[in-house]
């Protein structure tokens, strides 16, 4: 695994806007950044990040099937009792899912370490599968890079084939929260793979979803919505007016709500318990949990924080760091502080993407920061050996 400075093409945001990626810069700063790539092995990609993508897939799928028979479980993860039946009835009907997103602390070098799971709402899906494929064909054909390079990105593919097989019902109806440029981004694409895949769509924001007098979530049209892609968490959906109204809207959520226990920070906790010593898990523990012995370094993560907001970071060292945002007050996990790799001075995060429970490839997230944001820089990577 190495970085590897690349000269941008001259005409990559206008590439960007012309394939609908309209959020490549914020604040003025580049989001998407190919001033550098990232050169993996092929070994180092299935031996390193595929294969244990996989078991830490299917780890996290038997903890999903014993915490919905125990309430204690679900009550640990704070998750609100009304909707206990909600998330049991889900996952033992066998309500599909797509996608989710571990992210990764891995320096080239094994084992990766479960930083956490992003598997209700995660994002960088768009530059992860289509435009960073884009780049690596283009950097190729105009002999930046060597012919034959490849990436480990089969996301759209995975997607396409998790549309056709996965029994959702048609039309499906996309929401996001309005005037956001990414979650609309990463809304669209899904919306155009789902029509590749031979369903009805339809768009909306989520604040335009009613609930009409037969407790059917409606569309602006008074249309019922039988299947609704929502990148909405579902910590949010059981908090707002319309949360007790789900369980008898007959709409099928994608993702379903037993996502609410592996989007839930709680998880990686309950993972270590179970799962003690794992090369790929880091030692973590309910914030108050008195048996928590972590020495010096730790990182502080409440349940249901997003882009890093609220991330606590002791180091071994005594260097304290955290990172403000909305999410204070709830429970928190503990962690075992596992700093990040840096190369040219950037703290650098792998993201792994899993789709229709395959590893479907990965993204890489950079900051200056050990703590990555909302505004952390996507770069891309090519495998060459």
């Amino acid at each position: 695994m190495k970085r590897i400075p690349s000269t941008p093409r001259a005409d990559w945001q206008a590439t960007a806007e012309q394939l609908g990626f309209a959020f490549h810069t914020f604040d003025g700063e580049p989001y998407w950044d190919e001033s550098a790539y990232y050169r993996f092995s092929l070994r180092q990609i299935e031996d390193d990040l595929e294969d244990p993508t996989q078991e830490l897939h299917e780890l996290c799928m038997a903890l999903v099937a014993e915490v919905v028979d125990s309430e204690e479980l679900l009550e640990r993860l704070a998750i609100p009792a009304a909707f206990h039946e909600l998330i049991r009835q889900s996952w033992k009907q066998g309500d599909p899912h797509l996608y989710g997103r571990m992210d990764l602390c891995y320096d080239g070098t094994g084992p990766a370490k479960l930083l956490e799971t992003n598997y209700d709402t995660p994002t960088s899906l768009y530059e992860a599968s289509f435009f960073q494929y884009v780049w690596l064909e283009q950097q190729m054909q105009r002999g930046q890079l060597p012919a034959g390079c490849d990436q480990f990105n089969s996301i759209e593919d995975k997607l396409l084939q998790a549309f056709v097989q996965g029994g959702f019902k048609s039309p499906m109806h996309f929401a996001s929260v309005r005037d956001s440029l990414e979650d609309r981004g990463t809304v669209e694409y899904l919306r155009d793979i789902a029509r590749q895949a031979g369903l009805g769509t339809r768009l909306l924001d989520i604040e335009d979803i009613g609930l009409n007098a037969g407790g059917r979530f409606v569309d602006l049209l008074g249309t019922p919505i039988d299947s609704l892609f929502k990148l909405y968490p579902w910590e949010h959906l059981f908090n707002e007016a319309f949360g007790p109204a789900i369980a008898g809207s007959r709409t099928q959520f994608v993702e379903p709500p037993w996502k609410a226990i592996l989007s839930n920070k709680g998880a990686l906790a309950l993972l270590w318990e179970r799962h003690a010593g794992h090369p790929n898990l880091l030692p973590a523990f309910i914030d108050d949990d008195p048996a928590a012995s972590l020495g010096p370094g730790w990182v502080r993560k409440p349940f249901f924080s997003r882009e890093g907001a609220n991330v606590e970071i002791c180091t071994e060292g005594g260097e304290h760091l955290i990172e403000a945002g909305p999410y204070g007050g709830g429970p928190c996990i503990r962690q075992q502080f596992h700093p990040l790799p840096v190369f040219a001075g950037n703290h650098t995060v792998i993201g792994s993407w899993v789709i229709g429970d395959q590893p479907a490839g990965i993204g890489i997230r950079e900051d200056n920061s050990p703590i990555t944001k909302d505004s952390s820089r996507f770069l891309p990577h090519v495998i060459s050996d």
